[in-house]
């Protein structure tokens, strides 16, 4: 076959028969693709909302609702979430000089000789067979096989002496009174009898005007939570003392999570502890992840035998029991028992838990400074300083956090768990930990006390957890290839 030949001038420039087309895509930065992949994960973004919200229910809740944390309520102890607070308004205590039986013709047994108030509870009771006395109990639950009447008010060895005025620490709740005969030596018979008793609340103009619910008309909400709960029906006003006279009722001030043993609020309460649950679980955290991204550079960098002994130490640090490093700290600092130790807590938890970020770091910069852009950088002059700084410690930006993220939970919960083994925050100063140790007390009666601070305390490392799973996806350049 012959050979064409071919010249210049068989070529000719093709021209275009339209517009030409081109693809092309926005150009993104590692962080904008970061917060784009992010935004995808919604348990991330959920949980960043949350972490959100958190912050501002501690820095801006205590403005909407200003009740002082430490107030006592001493009318409203250990009430649950949105309990009845209305109370009558009654005359001032009178002494009662009793009554008998026969004023009572129609009737029996152990009763009440008038309506059972907080102010106080009157009983009569007939006498009974071969009785020479009579021991009287009372009780917050019913009264079972096993007669355990609960706790003794009153005891006579006068077997005519059958009334008794009660005045004890009385709440508006269902109390059982129970009146045992006694013998000539003083033992229970079998003869007893038992009342069931509703005990209302009352309160008098006097205390009413002392405790300052009916001067201004406000009733514990205050600005802006006060208008919200009033728009949602919930009544927060009582009316003017011109207004009220025996027989009307008045509300006593708003708790909305209730009130714990000391009738303290605990929305308040759980405002001020979150301020100190989250500090410790946010400066602790930063401080140690900084100082061990910092320790795990060097290491990494340097390598050799400065690497040994660096991370030897490290090693060391992890080996130190955490608990017993804590006691030491808080002697140390003269810390007496029943004191918060806010402040030994953040040092034992910085001294103790940097380790862990020192050798995450340290393996990502034992892979960055082969790479080739590090050489170059030696090349230009880069002194040792600048080349941790301005490129091996941004580029180990993701793991890091990634790593504070994880170390946030972490530090909240050993901080709840140190409060309420009672070597962390203590009383009167409030954390989510010390309000759990104060709320399992009356766990059985009171759940409510210790619910709240639970439940802040798991949604808290619930959000967190998340936030760093979805930080973690966003971030790794490797999860991009998988997707």
């Amino acid at each position: 076959m012959a050979e064409m030949q071919l010249s210049a001038t068989d070529f000719r420039p093709l021209e275009a028969a339209g517009v030409a087309q081109t693809i092309a895509r926005p150009s993104l930065s590692y962080w904008q693709d970061a917060w784009i992949r992010l935004r995808a994960n919604r348990r991330a973004l959920f949980s960043l909302y949350l972490v959100i919200g958190l912050l501002a229910f501690t820095v801006a809740g205590p403005w909407l609702w200003r009740l002082d944390p430490n107030a006592q309520d001493l009318d409203q102890i250990s009430q649950p979430p949105f309990a009845d607070r209305r109370a009558v308004i009654v005359e001032p205590y009178a002494p009662w000089h009793g009554a008998s039986a026969a004023d009572a013709p129609l009737a029996s047994g152990l009763r009440l000789a008038e309506a059972a108030t907080t102010q106080a509870v009157r009983l009569l009771w007939d006498s009974m067979d071969g009785a020479a006395g009579y021991r009287l109990y009372r009780n917050l639950f019913p009264i079972g096989e096993e007669r355990a009447f609960g706790l003794p008010l009153f005891e006579t060895a006068k077997a005519d002496e059958t009334r008794f005025e009660d005045r004890l620490d009385l709440r508006p709740r269902n109390y059982f009174y129970t009146v045992v005969a006694l013998d000539d030596w003083g033992r229970p018979a079998d003869a007893h009898q038992t009342i069931e008793v509703q005990v209302d609340r009352v309160i008098t103009l006097e205390e009413a005007e002392a405790k300052g619910l009916i001067l201004s008309g406000a009733n514990g909400a205050s600005g802006i939570l006060d208008w919200l709960l009033e728009l949602v029906g919930v009544e927060v006003s009582a009316p003017s003392g011109a207004d009220l006279a025996p027989g009307d009722s008045l509300l006593l001030p708003l708790h909305p999570l209730g009130t714990d043993a000391l009738g303290r609020d605990l929305l308040a309460r759980l405002m001020a502890g979150a301020r100190v649950s989250l500090f410790i679980g946010i400066a602790a955290p930063l401080l140690f992840v900084l100082f061990g991204a910092c320790y795990g550079a060097v290491a990494g960098f340097f390598g050799g035998l400065i690497d040994q002994l660096l991370m030897r130490f490290a090693d060391f640090v992890v080996a130190l029991p955490f608990l017993l490093f804590m006691i030491l700290i808080r002697v140390a600092s003269g810390i007496q028992a029943g004191e918060s130790g806010i402040a030994p807590l953040v040092i034992a938890l910085v001294l103790l838990s940097w380790p862990a970020t020192a050798r995450l770091v340290r393996g990502q910069i034992l892979q960055i400074r082969e790479e080739g852009y590090i050489g170059a950088s030696r090349l230009l002059g880069a002194k040792t300083g600048y080349l941790i700084l301005r490129h091996m410690i941004p580029n180990t930006l993701g793991v890091i956090l990634v790593t504070l993220t994880f170390a946030v939970p972490t530090a909240i919960f050993t901080e709840a768990f140190l409060s309420f083994i009672g070597m962390g925050v203590a009383p009167p100063t409030s954390s989510w930990g010390s309000m759990c140790n104060e709320g399992i007390k009356s766990m059985l009666t009171y759940p409510h006390e210790l619910i709240f601070p639970a439940l802040a305390i798991s949604l808290t490392v619930l959000a967190f957890n998340l936030l760093g799973d979805g930080l973690r996806d966003a971030l790794d350049v490797r999860m991009r290839g998988t997707e």
